[in-house]
C-alpha cells in the first residue's frame, strides 16, 4: 500500500499530557489537554450545468423545491429513458407525449394551455406528478428500475 493511500484512511488524534501539578489535583494523574481543529475548506463539488435547455429548466425548478443534486440526477436518469428529454416524444402504442410521458397526454392540460409544446408546462406538471407519487425524483426513479414505468 503506498504513502498517500495510508494517510488518507488514517485518522489523526493529538492529546497533550501536562506536567504534573504540584496542587491537590497531583494525585489524579495527569491532566489531558484535548483540541479541535476545524477548516473552512469545502470539499470540491463540480457544478452542474446542463447542456440541454431543457434540463436547464428542469435543473431550475428542483432547485426551486429545494432538492438536492442527487434528486436532479434521479430526474435526469428518469426523464432521459421515458423520453429523451424531447418535449414532443411520442410513445405510438401508448399515446404517452411529452417530457414526463404523461398518459394519457392531456393530463397536462392542468398544467397550461401550452401544453403540447412548452417543456417548462410539461415539466412543471411532471415534477407535481412526482412529487404527488413518489414524494421526489428518486422514489419515482427507483420504481422505474424495479416496473419499468413510473
Amino acid at each position: 500500500m503506498d504513502s498517500k493511500r495510508a494517510i488518507s484512511g488514517t485518522i489523526i488524534s493529538i492529546t497533550a499530557f501536562t506536567g504534573v501539578a504540584t496542587t491537590a489535583w497531583a494525585d489524579s494523574g495527569p491532566q489531558v489537554k484535548t483540541r479541535i481543529w476545524t477548516t473552512s475548506a469545502q470539499p470540491e463539488i463540480p457544478a452542474v450545468r446542463p447542456e440541454n435547455r431543457n434540463k436547464k429548466i428542469a435543473l431550475d425548478h428542483v432547485v426551486q423545491r429545494s432538492w438536492n443534486l442527487k434528486e436532479f440526477r434521479c430526474l435526469d436518469n428518469l426523464w432521459t429513458r421515458e423520453s429523451n428529454w424531447n418535449h414532443r416524444a411520442l410513445n405510438r402504442s401508448s399515446g404517452a407525449y411529452g417530457i414526463p410521458q404523461a398518459l394519457p397526454a392531456g393530463k397536462m392540460r392542468g398544467a397550461g394551455r401550452d401544453w403540447k409544446h412548452n417543456p417548462e408546462t410539461q415539466i412543471r406538471w411532471g415534477l407535481a406528478y412526482i412529487k404527488g407519487r413518489y414524494g421526489r425524483p428518486c422514489g419515482a426513479w427507483g420504481h422505474w428500475r424495479s416496473h419499468n414505468w413510473y
